[in-house]
């Protein structure tokens, strides 16, 4: 095989139609339904980006403190004013946690 991988940010920035490039610690995610979640975090910036599928792939910029339990309906899981569910919420805190050094300016 001679072909070099495709890199995955190219792919993900026309599934979602936002600005993703190899300077950004990406992450994807489908949940039980289907739909896709694509995560952005570029080294020096204080919020991430966050698309959501089902929410016509708007983008919601996302830190640490932006996913809320408290939100308008008690138990309901929200983030930047995004409802998501448990699963979602977890792979997102994963993805913060793990870009955590690219927004602290760290190599």
């Amino acid at each position: 095989m001679t072909d070099a991988p495709t890199a995955i940010e190219p792919l993900l920035a026309r599934l979602c139609g936002g600005e993703i490039t190899d300077k950004d610690y990406v992450g994807y995610f489908m949940n039980e339904y289907g739909e896709q979640l694509v995560f952005a975090q570029r080294r020096g910036q204080k919020t991430a980006r966050l698309w959501h599928g089902d929410a016509d792939w708007e983008m919601f910029l996302v830190d640490d403190r932006s996913i809320r339990l408290d939100g308008p309906m008690d138990g309901v899981i929200t983030v930047a004013g995004l409802i998501i569910n448990r699963e979602e919420a977890t792979w997102l805190s994963s993805c913060l946690a793990a870009s955590r050094h690219l927004r602290q300016g760290h190599a």
